[in-house]
């Protein structure tokens, strides 16, 4: 009668909801995931719940539970609870319900679990010493808080806070305490405190930072000093040599010395008739001294 009229005929399909696509729980209590639906004609339904990861799992199929949810779930209508839950239970969850007579038989919704963890205790990385003028870094890290957890530095019980003139600074999100070059104002007790909004804060141990100056070589010391010396006595014996070289007068061997007699050459012996003296005129020569030849001419006479 409706094809006669003209008009189509209603298809009417299973639909799926959920009143709350995200769900977050503190670790160890209980997650309820919602699921409704309605049908056209299928009164019971086929219900399941999968679990999305690297590939897909049943958490609830063929009226039963599977794997880790054995015992720790269960199932109202399609709406889903879980039991004491962990961290391992964070992800996505999608709720199928399968109506054989309906026109369109099959729905789905999906639930986001997301299971808040508070800080746990971080590791702390505090080196016991530091050389003066060193570059350094703290390191803090809490890997199991959800959410991520953020990160204050304390030394000697105090927060320490960064600004434009500090000697450090901190990345509150990745838990780094950084000094460009530490001094001995920086020897202290240092710890750290992660927080989040699932629980109170946590902080590790303090920790003691010794910033000390580098040690003193005493073998380095002596052969440094034993070369110094070394090398004043080689100077002192080079200077002695070069002065005595230059300063001290030495006799010639008289064929290597040259003689610039400006004066000419002395005349030959002349004998004084009346007095019967003999006079010579002898030249004589010096050795160089600071490279110039010196030459003195004497007059001997000899009568």
């Amino acid at each position: 009668m409706e094809a006669e009229s003209g008009m189509s005929p209603v298809c009417l399909s299973v639909t799926v909801s959920s009143t709350t696509p995200t769900v977050e729980v503190h670790e160890h209590t209980d997650a309820t995931l919602t699921c409704e639906f309605k049908t056209e004609k299928d009164q019971n339904p086929r219900i399941e719940w999968k679990k999305k990861g690297k590939g897909v799992t049943f958490v609830y199929f063929n009226h039963k539970f599977t794997g880790p949810y054995v015992g720790r779930a269960k199932i109202d209508g399609a709406t889903l609870t879980i039991h004491s839950v962990t961290q391992k239970d964070s992800g996505e969850y999608r709720c199928e319900v399968t109506a054989s007579e309906d026109h369109v038989n099959l729905g789905e919704t999906t639930v986001t679990l997301d299971v808040l963890v508070p800080p746990h205790v971080p590791s702390c990385e505090v080196p016991s010493s530091v050389f003066v003028g060193s570059d350094l870094e703290l390191l803090c890290k809490d890997k199991l808080s959800i959410p991520p957890a953020t990160y204050r530095w304390y030394k000697d019980n105090k927060a320490l806070m960064a600004s434009a003139d500090a000697a450090f600074s901190i990345d509150t999100n990745k838990g780094i305490l950084k000094f460009n070059s530490v001094s001995k104002i920086d020897t202290g007790m240092y710890r750290c405190e992660s927080s989040n909004s699932a629980g109170a804060p946590k902080s590790c141990v303090a920790q003691q930072l010794k910033v000390v100056d580098y040690p003193v070589n005493t073998t380095v010391l002596i052969v440094s000093a034993a070369a110094f010396s070394a090398l004043v006595l080689f100077c002192c014996i080079c200077l002695c040599v070069c002065r005595r070289q230059s300063c001290c007068r030495k006799e010639k061997d008289p064929k290597s010395i040259k003689c610039y007699n400006p004066a000419p050459p002395p005349p030959p012996p002349t004998r004084n008739v009346s007095d019967q003296r003999e006079c010579y005129h002898v030249g004589a020569c010096f050795a160089p001294c600071d490279e110039f030849w010196v030459c003195h001419y004497m007059l001997l006479i000899h009568c």
